[in-house]
């Protein structure tokens, strides 16, 4: 996952059926557990826009989003915000609130 910023992002969720943005901080290890689950998400969906960012960085978007805590992982689809899922439960989870579905 590579690190976004604020315009990053939204580029990436509104040139994008769907993209996500995980937000988190590094001294936090609830956070690192979750990156590593993300990285497994990641290297099964290759082509699905996701980037990261230390939240301490981009203190606008926890504003803009209402971010509670973290780690916290902003789902959008059609460029609105879809979910904010802040427990990781497991890869699989994940994976699933990460899939396209088209009806």
């Amino acid at each position: 996952m590579k690190e976004w910023n604020h315009k990053e992002w939204s580029k990436a969720k509104n040139t994008n059926k769907l993209a996500a943005y995980y937000l988190y901080t590094p001294m936090c290890g609830t956070c690192q557990l979750a990156s590593k689950m993300l990285e497994v998400v990641v290297a099964a969906m290759p082509d699905l826009p996701i980037g990261k960012a230390n939240l301490n960085y981009v203190q606008e978007i926890a504003s803009l989003y209402e971010v509670e805590s973290v780690p916290c992982l902003l789902i959008t689809e059609n460029g609105k915000l879809k979910e904010k899922v802040y427990a990781f439960h497991s890869v699989p989870y994940i994976y699933e609130k990460l899939k396209i579905v088209d009806v």
